[in-house]
């Protein structure tokens, strides 16, 4: 499909920009003044995140409109929508707006045509590092309020039960919810700065599609777990429905972490057809398992030079 040259100048970045700029301004004001938050931590994240992105799409918008500083204003722009595009996951909790907020995001970034360096060797351990620490603490996290979920549901005490509901509503908003903001961002980082990328191999689509689902499947979890926290605190009260559907969204929440954790050992699938297209000619270019395979003409000591550099990881 050809895009018209009126319309593909209306959708460039710096349009997009300004029209960010006018949502966060309406996001910003509609998660303030909401009454009803259940939870107004992030309530106010959201309205103080929406303010800063409304200063930020001015300035860039004018930056990006001279030869000057538009080099510049594209990286911070990069940078931060990288960055703000799973916070707004998080300002979900507040409003249903930042769908919206992510979309024009994620078009940005898209339009801005980013490129990322390659993170140096002992850069690329530190990141990797975080990112299998947060990975293991989140599967811990999520098997808890599994278990959480399920005694919630049992539990003859009302005690017990109201307990076990106050816990995972604790777990959720003090572990859950940091876990998927940082292992996005540890995720993302190590894809980009590694020669695996993130839309060149099947297996590291598949871990970008779980993670993106996994906070979208928290917006219905939040608000189960508020209400059941409100209604057990009644000893006559039972979870009732909303219990066994909580009970079914954390097993959903643990498989597809599984999923992800096998995703990543086993590396399946090979790559993308934009992997295949950006392998380039005479270089070494990494395998669904792992190892480092010479393109045509690629020698063997340029095969150990890549080793060495840590171009399998």
């Amino acid at each position: 499909m050809v895009i018209p040259e009126r319309l593909r100048r209306w959708l460039g970045p710096r349009n997009l920009q300004l029209a960010f700029g006018i949502f966060a301004v309406v996001a910003g004001a509609s998660i303030a003044l909401r009454q009803d938050a259940h939870h107004p931590l992030f309530q106010s994240a959201g309205t103080v995140g929406y303010a800063v992105a409304t200063v930020l799409s001015v300035g860039s918008w004018l930056a990006l409109g001279r030869a000057p500083s538009a080099a510049r204003a594209r990286r911070i722009l990069i940078a931060f929508h990288l960055l703000f595009i799973p916070a707004q996951f998080l300002f979900l909790l507040a409003h249903q707006l930042p769908w919206l907020g992510m979309l024009l995001s994620t078009m940005i970034t898209a339009g801005l045509k980013p490129r990322f360096p390659r993170l140096g060797r002992i850069a690329r351990k530190v990141w990797l590092t975080l990112h299998i620490g947060i990975g293991v603490g989140w599967l811990g996290i999520s098997l808890a309020m599994l278990t959480l979920s399920v005694v919630g549901v049992t539990a003859d005490s009302h005690a017990v039960r109201h307990g076990a509901y106050l816990l995972m509503d604790t777990f959720n908003l003090a572990l859950a919810i940091p876990s998927v903001f940082l292992a996005i961002i540890t995720g993302v980082v190590v894809s980009l700065g590694t020669p695996w990328g993130l839309i060149k191999h099947r297996w590291v689509v598949a871990k970008l599609i779980i993670a993106l689902s996994l906070p979208v499947l928290a917006t219905f979890e939040g608000p189960w777990i508020d209400e059941l926290v409100a209604r057990s605190a009644d000893p006559a009260a039972r979870p009732g429905g909303t219990g066994i559907l909580l009970v079914g969204a954390m097993a959903l929440f643990l498989a597809l972490l599984w999923t992800a954790t096998i995703l990543s050992v086993f590396k399946p699938g090979g790559r993308t057809r934009w992997g295949r297209r950006e392998s380039p000619r005479g270089r070494p270019a990494a395998t669904a398992e792992g190892t480092v395979q010479p393109a045509t003409g690629t020698s063997r000591r340029g095969l150990a030079v890549a080793d060495r550099a840590g171009l399998n990881a």
